[in-house]
């Protein structure tokens, strides 16, 4: 869409409830994301089965309560498009399609193929879906052409391989009959001025290789109000003196190092059992914080500890002031606080952080109708803009032909 705002895509996998660390990690980078982005926020069921597919009871167990925790968290369904990966069947068509010319080697070498089939010994993973989640994971970033794929650093290569998919494609299928032509002639549609400073830019990189010219050619584009798609794409490819670009490659959007830890001091995960899920019942969550362990050193009350060996120091880092670790520093040192002492700032702090994501979660679950629909609406969003993409992979790969 002509002067549409650039696209992010995202998704969590259902197979469990969420906690702290995926509303630090993952949720609290979404409400930013959705004010400045175009986003498309899913349920991600089919990656789900590729690790859970002898437990397939867990997902759907867990759709519609997670959904229920991204609105209470503060998702806006109006500012992001919230669907699930298994109702937009164009998911699985482009997946396919891309198959048909991804070299095997290149799933092979995704470094996590290797990594998660170490970490997870208990699971037979010796299947086509697990080799193959990477590629639907770029056909999940495909199908909606966005631009930004807020990851982690351990999902890069997941972003790379998107990426090196995408150029593929474009190189095997981008040139269109009266490609130059074209692309001459929505040159001329920018305008004088800026249908000279285009060409300027264009021979800049091609004959001398310089990426800043690129950089403000592709950024020139961006600005263009009234451009079709088509003419957009066209003159991204010719910049480049390729083909027509149908499937723009993405930017890996690089999120925070999540700082939320687990009681034990680990990264807080269901595999380590150290959670404080997001509709955890407040006496539970104090529970488990004040039982939490703490600096083994201190075995008796008056015995000094260190606040950096304390699982609950990493608690406070995330939840109080400077203040609060002025004091926990002086009086874990000088012994003149309890443990339990040390806790109370942490309890207050997380018990009023879920408070009015438990309310709001608690609304949606009694309104279960209106869950629905917003994620009916988000599907149907999701399947329109996916199908624009999907028409233009099948016409290119020759399979646009009508019956």
């Amino acid at each position: 869409m002509p002067g549409r705002a650039p696209r992010v895509l995202s998704g969590m996998r259902p197979t469990g409830k969420l906690h702290l660390g995926h509303y630090h990690g993952v949720l609290r980078n979404w409400l930013k994301l959705q004010s400045e982005y175009e986003c498309f926020f899913f349920v991600a069921d089919w990656h789900a089965l590729t690790t859970h597919y002898e437990s397939p009871q867990v997902i759907g167990e867990s759709v519609w309560d997670m959904v229920i925790d991204w609105l209470a968290a503060g998702v806006d369904p109006a500012s992001a498009t919230i669907f699930i990966q298994s109702r937009v069947p164009e998911h699985a068509e482009l997946h396919v399609l891309l198959s048909m010319f991804t070299p095997l080697s290149w799933l092979e070498r995704v470094p996590s193929y290797k990594d998660q089939q170490e970490q997870l010994r208990d699971k037979d993973l010796a299947t086509y879906g697990f080799l193959g989640y990477p590629l639907l994971q770029s056909a999940d970033i495909l199908a909606y052409r966005a631009s930004r794929v807020p990851v982690g650093e351990d999902q890069v290569a997941h972003v790379e391989l998107t990426r090196e998919v995408a150029r593929r494609f474009n190189h095997l299928y981008g040139r269109e009959p009266d490609y130059e032509q074209l692309a001459e002639a929505a040159i001329k549609k920018l305008g004088k001025k800026n249908g000279k400073l285009y060409r300027d830019l264009r021979q800049a990189y091609l004959e001398q290789g310089d990426k800043e010219a690129l950089a403000t050619a592709r950024a020139m584009l961006d600005r263009q109000k009234n451009m079709t798609l088509g003419d957009r794409e066209r003159l991204f490819g010719y910049l480049e003196g390729g083909g027509r670009i149908i499937l723009p490659e993405p930017e890996a959007l690089l999120t925070p190092t999540a700082k939320m830890p687990g009681l034990d001091g680990r990264k807080m995960s269901k595999s380590y059992d150290n959670t404080i899920s997001l509709r955890e019942e407040p006496a539970v969550v104090e529970h488990k914080l004040r039982t939490m362990p703490t600096d083994p050193a201190r075995v008796r009350r008056t015995d000094p500890g260190t606040p950096e060996k304390c699982p609950v120091w990493a608690f406070h880092q995330v939840y109080s002031n400077d203040e609060v670790h002025q004091w926990v520093q002086k009086g874990c040192r000088s012994a003149g606080i309890g443990c339990i002492e040390c806790k109370q700032p942490v309890i207050e702090a997380v018990l009023a952080e879920l408070k009015p994501i438990q309310e709001r979660a608690a609304e949606f679950a009694r309104d279960t109708i209106t869950v629905k629909n917003i994620v009916s609406d988000g599907c149907q969003r999701a399947r329109e803009a996916a199908g624009e993409t999907l028409a233009e992979v099948r016409q290119a790969m020759g399979l646009g032909y009508a019956l």
